[in-house]
């Protein structure tokens, strides 16, 4: 009898084996050729869609459920509905799905849309788009087909809504929905990405953005009140990979050296050997000397808002400050902000002004170290 015991033991387990395999071959499979749908980089031409929506892309994936036994093909999606035609692609876009070339045991069938688990179709054709809160079945001569296995397609289309791509950092749209074959417990989850980026604009400054003044003697300073030199120029362009919203600003490279207060126009000179201000500069732009693609001409609008609220546009010279935003647009007296540009093309004048020579320190060359860089905001 002892001996008998491991062998009984052993069977036991065996038979354990056996039918857990059975079980797994009672289950339906529900699968998908591709679970994550990747639309690559969304393009910055989006926004110039007279229609309002820009086609960001389609993707075609196909669908198979199988089951052992017949059984009711049914399928629903969940996810979050964007109107009664679309879903929602995150607050700036959209998707559809369509189902076409649907195969039931190896025949074609025709799709239903569902209103409800268990209701009779409400409208059937060969492809049809996947409506937000309905669901699809296999159909011949208008009644559900039961079956062991369905075969479909599924083109997936993605649309953003005008001005999806005016973001200043780059950003991810993730969204996904739960494909639900309601009467076999098998469900697979459907997701959906794009990635958004700023629009690259590259600024330029002829002769790499040096002024130079030369070299100056202490007697052609005044002694006792600031001493202004000579306006000099330098070509400014700005080349964008598409028709862009943009402003510029200045940024002070050595701050808190600018003589003449506070100024938020006025760049630091740097300091003489002594920690003496040496003077300050500032960076003018006159809209008359700009031109921008096919504009015929154009006016300079400012914001000290950050872009919240614009200043009516107008042909006057205004200099670049640290804290506004300074933009271009085509329309006189327009409080809209700039326009879209993809080039700009002008001249910058630089006005430099020394402190008076008494309040330097002059026994050494003093050295004129102004520096400042002008930003691309994007809007």
């Amino acid at each position: 009898m002892n001996r008998d015991k491991p062998l009984q033991r052993l069977t036991a387990i065996l038979l354990l084996g056996i039918a857990s395999s059975a079980q797994a071959m009672d289950e339906c499979q529900l699968n998908l050729s591709e679970s994550l749908l990747d639309f690559g980089q969304l393009s910055r031409t989006a926004r110039h869609n007279p229609a309002g929506q820009h086609l960001v892309g389609e993707r075609r994936l196909s669908l198979t459920l199988n089951c052992p036994q017949p059984t009711d093909l049914s399928l629903f999606y969940r996810g979050l509905a964007a109107g009664a035609e679309r879903l929602r692609f995150t607050e700036r876009g959209t998707y559809q799905i369509q189902l076409s070339d649907a195969v039931v045991d190896g025949q074609a069938v025709e799709l239903g849309l569902l209103s409800a688990p268990g209701q009779a179709p409400t409208d059937t054709r060969a492809a049809l788009n996947w409506l937000p809160g309905y669901g699809i079945a296999p159909v011949r001569a208008g009644a559900v087909v039961p079956g062991k296995s369905l075969a479909l397609q599924l083109t997936i289309s993605a649309w953003a809504d005008a001005g999806a791509t005016l973001v200043q950092d780059a950003t991810t749209w993730e969204a996904s929905g739960l494909i639900d074959a309601i009467n076999t417990g098998r469900a697979r989850e459907l997701s959906l990405r794009a990635r958004v980026v700023p629009a690259a604009c590259v600024p330029t400054l002829s002769n790499g953005g040096l002024v130079s003044y030369g070299r100056l003697s202490a007697k052609e300073l005044n002694v006792d009140k600031e001493t202004w030199l000579a306006t000099k120029t330098l070509l400014f362009s700005v080349a964008c990979d598409a028709a862009t919203a943009f402003a510029v600003r200045m940024q002070d490279n050595r701050n808190g050296s600018a003589t003449g207060g506070t100024d938020e126009t006025a760049y630091g000179l740097d300091l003489d050997g002594a920690g003496n201000k040496i003077g300050r500069f500032y960076v003018l732009a006159d809209p008359a000397n700009f031109s921008a693609d096919t504009l015929a001409t154009l006016y300079r609008t400012d914001s000290t808002t950050a872009g919240r609220a614009w200043s009516n546009a107008s042909a006057q010279t205004i200099p670049l400050g640290a804290n506004s935003y300074l933009g271009f647009t085509d329309r006189a007296g327009d409080n809209g902000g700039p326009v879209s540009i993809q080039n700009l093309s002008g001249s910058l004048h630089i006005r430099a002004v020394l402190a008076p020579s008494q309040t330097l320190d002059l026994r050494n060359v003093v050295q004129l170290n102004g520096s400042g860089t002008i930003e691309i905001i994007y809007l």
